[in-house]
């Protein structure tokens, strides 16, 4: 289940939300072994809190209206952000398409190929379809897409990650080879400067591209926001800060630059 916020036909830029949720559909709260307390416990730690506060403010004050695809869906039911049929590394501690493992590295949920295939068909594969239409839509509307990523991440690392050893910034930019090109890096450092330090690729690396794009349409440029949670909000699952107003800002002025054609030199 997902949410698509229609913007102005004239812009290229798309907001994904992917983490902001804590709601399980009653198939995938069945199949978790956790109770209650536990899974409340495991949603403070792995929901990205008010992203969508974050992404619909910025949304609010642009001056050219971006288009939203949010996931109304924990990641805990599927991370659309996952690719199923690669073997990536997040594969190693449960946390692929469907999530086998917690972010203490417990177990949330029996491996059962039969539930994962159905998780896949009901909720990932629609999701990914509709995501991907909506680029092939702003392509076609405006000749390029820009997605800018909106995630969170805790100030201290949880024992799931794989990178926990790497600088933990205030904000930390994530970029693709192929996709993230410098225009959109240097919009990003300016439009985020004021918010404390900038990393890039850590804790995390990478932002999300439909597979149908990714690695052949450079019209597609995209860049994944991690903002450290202790920015913004009461860790680990509290209630928004004084610094989301900074953040919303910053966001604003980064959808501002990367709207116009002009905001970006010629390839």
């Amino acid at each position: 289940m997902y949410e698509q916020r229609s913007g102005a036909e004239r812009s290229p830029v798309v907001l994904h939300v992917p983490h902001s949720s804590r709601t399980l559909t009653p198939a995938a709260r069945e199949s978790v072994l956790l109770d209650d307390a536990a899974l409340s416990r495991e949603l403070d730690h792995m929901t990205d809190a008010h992203t969508d506060l974050i992404a619909g403010r910025a949304v609010d004050g642009a001056a050219v209206t971006p288009w939203t695809h949010a996931n109304l869906l924990s990641r805990l039911v599927v991370d659309p952000e996952r690719f199923p049929d690669e073997r990536e590394e997040m594969r190693a501690v449960g946390m692929g398409a469907v999530y086998t493992g917690t972010s203490q590295r417990g177990r949330l949920r029996d491996e059962d190929p039969d539930h994962e295939r159905e998780l896949l068909a009901e909720h990932f594969d629609p999701y990914a379809a509709a995501f991907t239409e909506l680029i092939d839509d702003r392509l076609a509307a405006t000749g390029r897409a820009v997605i800018i990523d909106v995630h969170s991440y805790p100030s201290r690392p949880l024992p799931y990650e794989l990178h926990a050893a790497g600088a933990r910034p205030a904000v930390c930019l994530g970029t693709d080879e192929h996709h993230t090109p410098p225009w959109l890096l240097d919009a990003a450092r300016r439009a985020f400067a004021d918010c404390g330090e900038l990393g890039l690729n850590t804790p995390f690396a990478g932002c999300y591209v439909p597979l149908k794009h990714y690695g052949h349409r450079t019209e597609v440029s995209a860049l994944m926001i991690e903002i450290r949670r202790d920015l913004y909000m009461t860790e680990p699952g509290g209630a928004p800060t004084d610094g989301l107003s900074a953040v919303v800002r910053a966001l604003t002025a980064l959808v501002d630059a990367v709207t116009e054609p002009a905001a970006r030199p010629a390839p």
